[in-house]
């Protein structure tokens, strides 16, 4: 029963992710999600209190994901520092401008939207967003390690700058709906990171 039970809580978190990535959070109704999912109504309320305690679930569900992801990615063997941290940023500028929405980053869809509405969401987005700044610091200190990044400002606090200036970047896409933002922003990462001449930035 506990795995039936799983199953269909981790089914509408699935299915909400695919949603609300697409349309945001405020304007997606509950039932638009139970009927994708084809989980009854009645169900919802036995796994989350409100759609606002749902709104957290969904967003702590998905922080989880993604830092498993960038872990992944930063543990892997064969690259230097660097060439991982380029490799993320390409990921994610596939990541905003796939054609699918099953990855859509919910810190870009959501971070204006939901902030000043929901305060437990605004924080679980903290949460998220500190981890992977976190996350993105570590990987500097590999790189600064390894040689091959070369900075003159505190990982930490280089990891806030970058994280910041991609979440930015991102809201300047959608408003431009052209490369150029993610252009720029390559090019101050690769003059933040004291790109090695010879690393490839592109990854595919």
């Amino acid at each position: 029963m506990t795995n039936v039970t799983n199953s269909a809580r981790q089914t509408i978190l699935d299915t909400a992710q695919l949603i609300v990535g697409r349309k945001g959070f405020s304007a997606v109704g509950l039932n638009e999600i139970l009927q994708a999912a084809a989980v009854p109504k009645g169900s919802f309320y036995h796994y989350f209190n409100s759609k606002d305690a749902f709104g957290v679930v969904l967003l702590d569900h998905y922080f989880d994901n993604y830092a498993h992801g960038m872990q992944q990615l930063f543990n892997a063997p064969g690259l230097s520092g660097h060439a991982k941290l380029m490799r993320y940023w390409q990921l994610w500028i596939d990541n905003q401008t796939g054609c699918t929405d099953a990855g859509k980053c919910l810190a870009v869809k959501l971070g204006a939207e939901v902030s000043d509405l929901s305060e437990p969401m605004r924080l679980a987005l903290q949460r998220g967003t500190a981890r992977t700044i976190e996350l993105l610091a570590e990987a500097l200190e590999q790189g600064i390690e390894d040689g091959s990044v070369n900075v003159a400002q505190a990982p930490d606090r280089l990891a806030q700058r970058l994280y910041a200036l991609w979440l930015g970047t991102s809201v300047m896409h959608k408003i431009t709906r052209t490369s150029a933002p993610f252009d720029e922003a390559l090019r101050l990462t690769r003059q933040l990171l004291g790109s090695p001449e010879n690393t490839d930035v592109h990854t595919h």
